[in-house]
């Protein structure tokens, strides 16, 4: 049987996925009143052909766009307050945030920003959530990479430049009113992009899915997730204009994010400092560290990781499908260690220490010390998995 790989969703967020599916954005941002819109993204998004499209289809319903694409790869304060300066010039009424992590994070964080007198800061997910001035503006979310997930999320990643720090920033009005996940709006990225940012939709799914919570709500689209990874990432890469592909890895992307809900890990709280320090891909750093911290967490996740590699189809439970992640990394051309990510030996405490603290490091299914976190970074920096699970 033959499913056209078309639908509409809510999970909470309104999802229209399919081919296309981007001509009905004008249409339903006219349909709540809105005739100003601030369009955020990245400086190479915003040189692309469908992009103007975008422009010239608000712009024939009747819908004024001013566009800001002054975005950092890794988004810092500064670029929030410029967007947000233009958003109040403009007087737009709504938020199109479109592109990968990046313009997607950077969007939602306008939209706080000019809903708040507070500094940014205040939002930090570890902190109570405090009252705003207003309501955020309506967010329309709009991926052109498969990764992040930021689409149907309630939480953005900026950089405190100030203490060269990723912070997580969570508010539920910065949930995106409606997404749109068009697959052919993804051919044109590059082989590497695509790879890393779905090794980045993967390790979402792995650390919910052993996350150390009850959620099989969560438990179960990060199973579908990752089976939708493994079908699908490296015909993504090799076939760039596979449609069916790339909405895989878009739908796979979205349900790493739902299912985060649940739990993140010591991926990604060490992800994030190096991030912050080395301005190393997000995705990429996700799938490097990847197999150092399964390893460390192995005494405590093994049995999941085999109900896990039996739902994949992959053999040998734990050890197969650390195998799996090690030839799908080989295959994708992913670097086997963090000094490929140009970090340095002298950085090692202050990164593991950050890594402590990351808000995600108490979800962690295997508790980890600073201590800990320096030992998955030695094993990275040497390329070894040997006794990280002791």
């Amino acid at each position: 049987m033959t499913i056209e790989l078309r639908g509409n969703w809510r999970i909470p967020t309104e999802i229209l996925a399919g081919a296309g599916r981007i001509a009905e954005l004008p249409g339903r941002v006219k349909a709540l009143g809105i005739t100003r819109v601030l369009l955020v993204t990245d400086p190479g998004v915003a040189g692309l052909p469908f992009f103007a499209a975008i422009v010239a289809a608000l712009e024939a319903e009747g819908i004024s766009p001013a566009v800001f694409h002054d975005v950092n790869p890794n988004p810092i304060a500064a670029n929030v307050a410029a967007g947000a300066l233009v958003y109040k010039e403009h007087k737009a009424e709504a938020v199109i945030a479109i592109g990968g992590g990046s313009g997607l994070d950077c969007g939602k964080t306008i939209a706080l920003a000019v809903s708040t007198s507070r500094p940014l800061w205040d939002f930090e997910i570890t902190l109570a959530t405090p009252e705003l001035d207003r309501p955020l503006p309506p967010i329309f979310a709009v991926p052109t990479t498969a990764g992040t997930g930021s689409e149907v999320g309630r939480a953005s990643v900026v950089t405190d430049t100030s203490i060269g720090r990723k912070l997580i920033l969570l508010h539920a009005q910065m949930l995106p009113r409606l997404v749109i996940l068009d697959p052919e709006l993804t051919f044109g990225l590059p082989a590497s992009i695509t790879a890393w940012t779905g090794m980045d939709a993967l390790a979402h799914c792995l650390e919910a899915y052993y996350g150390p919570f009850y959620n099989p709500f969560a438990d179960g689209i990060a199973i579908q997730g990752m089976l939708l990874v493994k079908e699908n990432l490296v015909t993504a890469v090799n076939e760039p204009r596979n449609a069916n592909a790339r909405m895989n890895m878009l739908a796979a992307a979205a349900m790493g994010a739902t299912a985060f809900q649940k739990a993140l890990g010591a991926i990604h709280s060490l992800s994030h400092p190096i991030g912050a320090r080395f301005h190393a891909h997000h995705g990429l750093t996700n799938a490097v560290l990847m197999p150092y911290v399964l390893a460390y967490n192995r005494p405590v996740i093994e049995d999941r990781m085999a109900t896990l590699a039996r739902c994949l189809g992959i053999a040998g439970g734990f050890d197969g499908f650390l195998a799996w992640v090690l030839e799908l990394r080989t295959t994708l051309k992913i670097p086997h260690t963090i000094v490929d990510l140009k970090v340095t030996a002298d950085a090692l405490d202050d990164l593991a220490q950050e890594a402590f603290l990351d808000p995600n490091t108490p979800d962690n299914p295997r508790p980890a010390t600073a201590a800990d976190m320096k030992r998955i970074l030695v094993a990275a920096m040497a390329g070894s998995l040997e006794g990280l699970g002791a």
